[in-house]
């Protein structure tokens, strides 16, 4: 079964019947394939305009933002729109007590004012080519997993530098269905792009955690970015020198409105959907996997919310933190909700059903495919408790106490094979990026509160020996090994750890016998060496096994739907309509939402629903300038397009190809859309053009942003 690894069935692809109007995320170089359903829906542009190789297309306005969300060129000297929620950790990096953008918002009064962000690059997508064949050359049923992956990585390799070498290019393989095609990306990334501006977060995250996921909305949810490059109209690393960057591509942005029934297209880079799962998986995921994670994050974000609505100072040290932590676990809840509440499982099931009523029925399908949920069964009892014993310990490590990443990070400083002077100097940064945000408190009833989580749910067989001996030590008193730590660690202190680092001699030796040195050694090599053999080898079999059954819905259910690869972070369109919807019985959510909405939900003083004193103003004497509609001014609307994480900061295009908005959100009904897209209740969230735009000339007077612009 698991040797079955070359899969050519490229032909099946192109003769799938049409179906679910709205579902898919599609590869824009075969946008061609779907260009009657989007012209039947109202488009009025062609696929070539939408993806070319040999002209300027909309795809070359369509950038790939710091690698997690999306931004669009919208003039021609390279200023881009993203979301506010998507710029926020470098709007909160340039932030402090005396100059609080997150609070106050930033708007460069000219170019030389533009706020440079060190690491953060953005990526425009130059071509596309199924290279499906050459990544699979001379592969052999006989190898070996080891021999099979490193032959493909060779492959991949040399395509690469054959399609690259003498460029300026980068370039990446990716795999689409689950591996079964493999696509080359030849890409430009550019790494200086430097902040230009950004309304407060009440205007920005306005209605914050209570909004997050919900219709209706009332978000500015953006922020203006501005790419530089080298004279030569390159990608270059962060010069003064530099200019602004002259883009092949630059939008124009529509003010003439919206109704229902508009055809509208996202063009973005989703990060990871699961629309192929098998029943027995989803099972394992929503009803076992996500509820340890929701809870583990709603212990964190309850420490954390606390602390920030009692401290400004707080409030901007964490602001990224808590965003980062809060924004899936709410997604996450209502996925769950979603997902059974429209028998996810169950309809699975019905397909698993007459996918094998079909295979029995064929000789050769039964030979191919007859065992593959057997074997799915099999792999997955076994991969069950590394699968959710890395739940565990992922949100422990990666969302849990700060302390843990940072003594793992001066870990490998100390294992690094610089010479001592770097490892000081790379040390002394490290702690003073570290403590300009870090709260010892709030670190401290994390770890309390989240390690006994933690303990309590992993499976006490997988715990290793030197974490049984620190509990055993504290009685498993998880106040107590907090309180013992933070009290004598030189890591919970600043001043106890910049003394440390002027003694520093490049060795382990000071760090063997510190106690969150030692607990955190003990978290780490918990998951290496007791989950991550079984956890990998389990997942790569099952994997396999995927693979296969990718290949064989597509061959033996063909009428089941149009078949789209599911999202891998890879520049995709998605189509469909502005519409509104019904979530519930008795419950009717129309299509936009105004500024009317806005002051009904003004809460003075609140955390979430307070609102500056000029845009009340603005609203309550309705100085809307020329983006009313109807004597109301647009905020937000939703359609039907199918999107995901990554979509943050896409372009939302009317049936003309105009810029009309951002998508920056999904109905909370809508999150199970990772897993089963439903056009009738599945509809994503956007913020008007005209807010925007509004919000930059009315509220921010930055008429020189606006003059940049094409604006119809």
């Amino acid at each position: 079964m698991f040797k079955q690894k070359i899969s050519l069935f490229v032909s099946i692809l192109f003769i799938v019947n049409l179906s679910y109007a709205d579902e898919g995320l599609w590869i824009p170089k075969l946008i061609k394939d779907q260009e009657g359903k989007m012209k039947s829906m109202g488009m009025a542009i062609s696929a070539e305009e939408i993806y070319s190789e040999n002209s300027a297309s909309l795809k070359d306005a369509v950038l790939h933002f710091g690698g997690g969300c999306t931004a669009e060129i919208i003039s021609d000297q390279g200023l881009i729109l993203t979301n506010h929620h998507c710029g926020y950790s470098r709007i909160q990096s340039h932030s402090s007590l005396e100059n609080n953008y997150l609070k106050n918002g930033f708007w460069a009064e000219n170019m030389d004012a533009e706020l440079p962000n060190p690491g953060l690059t953005v990526t425009r997508i130059v071509s596309m080519k199924n290279v499906t064949s050459e990544v699979l050359a001379g592969l052999d049923k006989k190898m070996s997993d080891e021999q099979y992956a490193e032959k493909i990585e060779t492959n991949i390799e040399a395509i690469g530098k054959n399609a690259t070498e003498g460029t300026h290019y980068d370039f990446q393989i990716r795999p689409f269905y689950e591996g079964n095609q493999f696509y080359l990306i030849i890409k430009e990334v550019f790494k200086d792009v430097r902040l230009v501006g950004a309304p407060p977060s009440s205007i920005g995250k306005y209605g914050f955690d209570s909004d997050n996921w919900v219709w209706p909305r009332h978000t500015g949810d953006f922020s203006i970015f501005r790419v530089y490059a080298n004279k030569d109209n390159k990608p270059a690393d962060y010069s003064k020198d530099n200019v602004p960057y002259k883009p092949i591509r630059s939008l124009v942005i529509s003010t003439q409105g919206i109704k229902p029934g508009d055809f509208t297209m996202v063009y973005g880079f989703p990060g990871t959907t699961y629309s192929y799962l098998y029943s027995k998986k989803l099972d394992l995921i929503i009803n076992k996997a996500l509820p340890l994670a929701i809870e583990m994050r709603e212990n964190n974000l309850s420490i954390i919310d606390k602390a920030m609505r009692n401290s400004e100072e707080i409030a901007i040290q964490y602001a990224a933190k808590q965003s980062r932590i809060s924004n899936a676990w709410k997604k996450w809840i209502g996925q769950t909700k979603g997902l059974n509440r429209f028998n996810a499982i169950e309809k699975k099931i019905e397909l698993e059903n007459r996918f094998s009523n079909a295979v029995q029925k064929d000789k050769k399908l039964k030979k191919l495919y007859s065992e593959i949920y057997s074997d799915l069964d099999r792999e997955l009892e076994s991969y069950e408790k590394y699968y959710l014993a890395y739940t565990l310990w992922k949100e422990l490590v990666y969302y849990g106490p700060e302390l843990i990443r940072f003594v793992n990070g001066l870990e490998r400083n100390v294992n690094s094979e610089d010479s001592l002077d770097i490892k000081k100097a790379s040390l002394n940064k490290r702690i003073e990026n570290f403590y300009k945000n870090y709260n010892p408190d709030i670190d401290q009833a994390l770890l309390e509160k989240s390690s006994e989580l933690f303990f309590t749910k992993v499976e006490p067989s997988l715990l290793n020996q030197d974490l049984k001996t620190i509990l055993e030590k504290h009685q498993y008193n998880y106040s107590a090994m907090a309180k013992n730590i933070f009290n004598a660690s030189i890591f919970t202190d600043e001043k106890r750890i910049k003394e440390w680092a002027d003694k520093y001699e490049g060795g382990r030796e000071m760090l063997s016998k510190d106690l969150a040195y030692l607990l955190v050694k003990a978290i780490y090599d918990f998951y290496l060496e007791n989950i991550e053999e079984e956890f990998r080898a389990a997942g790569n079999r099952i994997d396999e096994i995927e693979k296969l059954y990718m290949e064989a819905q597509m061959k033996v259910l063909p009428e089941e739907k149009n078949y789209y690869p599911n999202a891998n972070s890879t520049l995709r369109v998605s189509y469909g309509q502005v519409n509104g919807y019904e979530p519930m019985d008795a419950v009717v959510y129309q299509f936009q939402t105004t500024a009317d909405g806005i002051m009904e939900k003004y809460i003075p003083e609140s955390y979430e629903y307070d609102l500056p004193e000029k845009l009340r103003t603005l609203i309550q004497n309705q100085d809307f300038g020329n983006y009313a509609d109807k004597g109301n001014l647009p905020v937000c609307f939703i359609a039907s397009n199918h999107t995901s994480g990554g979509n943050s900061g896409s372009p939302v295009f009317n049936a003309n190809g105009e810029l009309i908005g951002i998508n920056f959100d999904r109905t909370w009904e809508s999150t199970m859309s990772d897993m089963m897209f439903n056009p009738e209740i599945c509809r994503n969230i956007s913020v008007d053009m005209r807010y925007i735009l509004f919000i930059i000339d009315k509220f921010a007077g930055a008429q020189r942003l606006i003059d940049e612009m094409r604006i119809n």
